[in-house]
């Protein structure tokens, strides 16, 4: 099993890896297979179902399916571009994609909201349909958003989660087990495991170079959130309140030793500054997911700015060891919320967050996997229950509290020598049952929790 830190770790845009990300891809790949044919068509349909429908308006996916259908890309999203795009298709009901004939496609009847049962792959599916100058459908492709802006269709959900077909890398563990063993027999670190296998695939001057960029862009993310203020889109009224946080924090400074919990306000106004942006569907990275975007960037940030000793050099380090449990937890669980509820969203960035802090902290490969399981374990059941459907109460504070949770996880593991009761499969696996076992009103739905017991929602 090999997942590249670099499918982990996305560029993209906001409010929603599954309902936003996905989506686009899902379009563009449409338009792929429509190029491939060998036959007209004339018109394209699209219809969303489970997830995607019941959140969808929330979670911008009318927006992204337009968006992917007209050619835009989450990596390289221009806000501009965009609204002068959907606007085009508003007023002209075509779409004219790159080596294809114009295309109709009015959204009031070519985009459907099934709020029936869900398809039966997973909870985010779309159905893309081409049709021809009479209205009948020629051709019809099912994909599944399945977390982080991961996109299959229905073949390749139903030929297996593992479908990747590159060569053999040196170190192909699927579970925690095979990691430690490999990482003790080897003497290597994790992220030396990690960062061998993404050399057979990429030139060592890629990995740096695409390291590199995931930081900076997580780290600008976390930037514009703290300097931002207003009011978040969506009809919530919900205010920014990362940069009222951080310029307190800073007012402090110099003043009478604050109390020692104060550091909780920092971490916590990093994580919500990158997830207020995505609120706003600015640019941030899925680590794993754009819901759960803030807790990695925000422990990093706490490690720089606030722990003795931290140094830059060491952030990819800290990316690989993350992506390393990202994939364990993505193969063998999942990260969509839509699948397991939050417990897959904030709970998995807790787990890839007090893993990568771990590392660069010093600790052991024993170590780092018990951190990974204690911040994992300490999320279980939690449920995805957006107000509205929007991507911001309570999944804004919730990463703040996702973060606090990792520096605490990292920290009880390097006070321990790495021998623990809980192995970090079986708490992958606890997750993955609990998410099967959860009614589906939680799993991002906005059917049930706090999105029916907040007033006036």
């Amino acid at each position: 099993m090999f997942l590249s830190v670099f499918d982990m770790f996305k560029v993209g845009v906001g409010p929603s890896s599954s309902h936003t990300i996905g989506p686009m891809v899902a379009a563009a790949r449409f338009l792929d297979h429509l190029r491939a044919q060998p036959f007209a068509v004339a018109r394209v349909r699209a219809s969303l179902h489970g997830s995607l429908a019941f959140t969808g308006i929330g979670h911008a996916t009318d927006r992204a399916v337009m968006l992917g259908l007209a050619g835009q890309r989450a990596d390289d999203y221009d806000a501009a571009r965009a609204e002068a795009a959907l606007e085009a298709i508003r007023t002209q009901h075509e779409i004219a994609p790159d080596g294809l004939l114009p295309l109709r496609f009015d959204p009031k009847d070519d985009l459907l909201f099934d709020y029936g049962p869900a398809l039966p792959g997973h909870a985010n599916g779309l159905i893309f349909k081409g049709l021809d100058a009479q209205g009948d459908t020629v051709t019809q492709v099912t994909y599944y958003s399945v977390g982080g802006g991961f996109v299959l269709t229905a073949d390749e959900l139903a030929a297996g989660r593992d479908t990747d077909d590159g060569p053999p890398v040196p170190w192909p563990f699927r579970t925690a087990a095979q990691m430690l063993d490999m990482a003790q027999t080897s003497g290597k670190s994790i992220a030396t495991l990690k960062r061998e296998n993404e050399l057979s695939r990429r030139r060592a001057t890629d990995v740096d170079a695409g390291l590199t960029r995931i930081w900076a862009v997580m780290n600008a993310c976390i930037d514009r959130g703290l300097a931002a203020t207003g009011t978040l889109p969506g009809g919530l009224n919900v205010r920014r309140r990362a940069h009222g946080i951080h310029q307190a924090l800073l007012a402090e400074r110099g003043l009478n030793q604050p109390a020692p919990h104060t550091i909780n306000d920092w971490m916590s106004a990093y994580a919500m500054a990158v997830n207020e942006e995505n609120a706003a569907g600015g640019q941030v990275v899925t680590a794993p997911t754009n819901g759960a975007a803030g807790v990695l960037p925000a422990t990093i940030r706490y490690w720089l700015d606030h722990v003795p000793g931290a140094a830059p050099s060491k952030i990819p380090d800290f990316l690989l060891t993350a992506a390393a449990i990202g994939g364990l937890i993505k193969f063998n669980a999942s990260i969509s919320g839509a699948e397991c509820g939050c417990q897959a969203e904030v709970g998995s960035a807790a787990a890839m967050a007090a893993a990568g802090l771990c590392a660069v902290l010093g600790g052991s490969p024993a170590q780092i996997e018990n951190a990974a399981e204690i911040a994992l374990e300490h999320h279980l059941g939690m449920t995805c229950d957006p107000v509205r459907g929007l991507v911001q109460v309570p999944c804004i504070e919730r990463n703040g509290l996702g973060c606090i949770k990792a520096v605490s996880a990292a920290s009880l593991a390097l006070r321990g020598d790495g021998v623990h009761l809980v192995p970090l499969d079986a708490a992958i696996e606890t997750m993955r049952q609990t998410g099967a076992d959860m009614s589906e009103k939680y799993k991002e739905t906005s059917l049930g929790g706090l999105a029916v017991n907040v007033p006036n929602c």
